[in-house]
């Protein structure tokens, strides 16, 4: 069976392209350019890519029930008005840690969003994961973060699978949609040694995860039962960041990428570094949930 090959489908450019996010009513793919402080929007059907401009890094982006979407920023938990393009907070969950910022999130089942911080300078433990539930209070869900990243759930909602990039692994924990706790922590997936660093992440239907690799030039698909790397996906672009599907069967993954840190001798060999990229992997994923409140 022939390798599935990457599509550039928008030459974005984005210093660090992060977060892709499909919105199954709008057909529009949402995702982030955290250095570049800004949210799009990519239509597939057209190509088309619009962006609001933002006054802070910007680490996730997701649909909002009743409508709009929700961020998380520098400063905390924002929702967005896509079409006046205001910017509402809602709460700073580290008023006093300017060094820290908002990274990758994600909604589960029951309309929470998930998610983490990190140091800016990426020296330490400082960053945590964070609970934002539809009630609109915020909790801490796991401490000692250096760079909050994937996150991701089994296709019965019941495993929260979580990045924190620096360790090279993938953990599971149990959860319980109904309450949101998590118990019962266990690395499933390694990265190995030559293979950069375990990014953004999403779950297929079969249940298996996709991880974009940051450094390694590709995203891969894992079994988080066996720890086994089932398929690799190369991608012209060293600093794979997330995946996430999308299209109206759920079978395109789209892939962002990222030009930041990069020489310009290494930009050279990948031109197209900061873009955004699709591929049929020959699966289809999981429906993206919504923030509920």
């Amino acid at each position: 069976m022939a390798q599935p090959q990457v599509e550039l489908v928008l030459d974005a450019q984005a210093q660090l392209g992060e977060g892709p996010c499909w919105d199954e009513r709008s057909g529009l793919l949402y995702w982030v350019d955290i250095a570049g402080k800004k949210v799009h929007a990519f239509n597939p059907l057209d190509r088309s890519d619009r962006s609001v401009a933002l006054d802070q890094m910007v680490g996730a982006a997701v649909v909002r029930e009743a409508g709009g979407l929700v961020l998380a920023m520098e400063q905390g938990f924002y929702t967005l008005d896509w079409d006046t393009e205001q910017l509402t907070a809602i709460q700073d969950p580290e008023p006093g840690q300017a060094g820290n910022r908002f990274n990758d999130g994600k909604c589960d089942a029951a309309g929470r969003f998930w998610a983490g911080t990190m140091d800016k300078k990426e020296q330490g433990p400082a960053g945590a994961l964070y609970c934002l539930e539809s009630d609109r209070t915020v909790r801490k869900a796991i401490e000692g973060v250096t760079v909050s990243n994937g996150l991701g759930w089994s296709p019965d909602g019941r495993t929260m699978y979580y990045i924190d990039s620096p360790t090279k692994r993938v953990v599971a924990y149990d959860f319980d949609v109904e309450t949101g706790s998590l118990t019962h922590r266990r690395t499933v997936v390694t990265i190995p040694a030559d293979g950069g660093f375990p990014d953004g992440m999403t779950v297929d239907a079969e249940g298996m995860l996709w991880v974009a690799q940051w450094g390694g030039w590709q995203v891969s698909r894992w079994n988080p039962y066996t720890g086994e790397q089932l398929t690799a996906i190369p991608v012209p672009v060293e600093r794979a960041s997330s995946c996430a599907f999308g299209g109206a069967n759920l079978d395109e993954l789209y892939i962002t990428t990222a030009r930041i840190g990069a020489t310009e001798e290494e930009l050279a060999k990948q031109p197209h570094a900061g873009s955004l990229f699709c591929v049929k992997p020959g699966v289809a994923g999981l429906p993206t949930y919504r923030y509920g409140g």
